[in-house]
């Protein structure tokens, strides 16, 4: 089931090589750092920008927290304490552009390509559920802890979940899709994803209950995980295309 809902979205860039520099006065003090081949000083920074030493000495401390400026050592030449010296970051920006959805374009892209990419996909999300799960508590949870459990990681990862009981089986009905996207072009990937990563998280934790499987956008704003208490054809059928809906 390929989705309905239209997105206008774009790939997502940072800005944070000028906005993270805090553009203004804060990039002002970044581009004096980068264009120096020397350490210079907040009374050297100042000087050259017509600024109040304390104005820069601020917006230092915010690019040395950001990692985009370091202090260097500087000898003492007299009496008193040395001046701080400060540098631009010598790398590249830790604040700089990110576009971490190329990235998964490619993945995905390549994934889509297998000869079964549902599968290759599911086992993917397992291996990152299984990952998560040994972050959590080892002991075997209730079914209850299980479910709430993995409400709490599909809610760090942005699916909006919501839980649900139909008929006295647990349902999680997810509100967003993280990767909405590429679920539009690439549905054979992502969605499998999603559903290993459910299934992962809960046998990683040895939980007496499993997502038996995913129905992508039952509405244009909902897809709906149908879970069940009965784990003992689970595993198999969950691992086969058909688990997706």
């Amino acid at each position: 089931m390929t989705p309905t809902r239209a997105s206008a979205a774009t790939p997502s860039r940072s800005r944070a090589g000028t906005a993270g520099a805090g553009g203004g006065r804060r990039g002002d003090v970044l581009a004096i750092l980068r264009g120096s081949r020397d350490a210079l000083s907040i009374v050297d920074i100042a000087t050259r920008l017509q600024l109040h030493p304390n104005t820069v000495r601020f917006h230092l401390e915010a690019l040395v927290e950001a990692g985009q400026a370091e202090r260097t050592e500087h000898p003492r030449t007299g009496p008193g304490r040395p001046p701080q010296m400060f540098r631009a970051h010598r790398g590249m920006d830790p604040a700089g552009p990110r576009n971490y959805r190329l990235l998964a374009e490619v993945l995905a892209t390549q994934l889509a390509a297998d000869p079964d990419p549902p599968a290759r996909a599911s086992e993917a999300g397992r291996r990152w559920g299984r990952a998560l799960a040994r972050e959590m508590n080892a002991a075997a949870p209730t079914v209850q802890q299980a479910v709430g459990a993995l409400i709490r990681v599909l809610g760090d990862a942005g699916f909006d979940p919501e839980p649900d009981t139909v008929e006295g089986q647990p349902q999680i009905r997810l509100r967003h899709c993280p990767f909405l996207d590429l679920a539009e072009t690439r549905a054979s990937v992502v969605c499998p994803v999603h559903l290993g990563l459910m299934q992962g998280v809960l046998e990683g934790r040895a939980a007496p209950v499993a997502v038996q499987r995913l129905e992508p956008f039952v509405t244009p704003d909902l897809c709906l995980a149908h879970l069940t208490t009965d784990t003992s054809n689970v595993s198999s059928a969950s691992a086969s295309a058909g688990s997706v809906a």
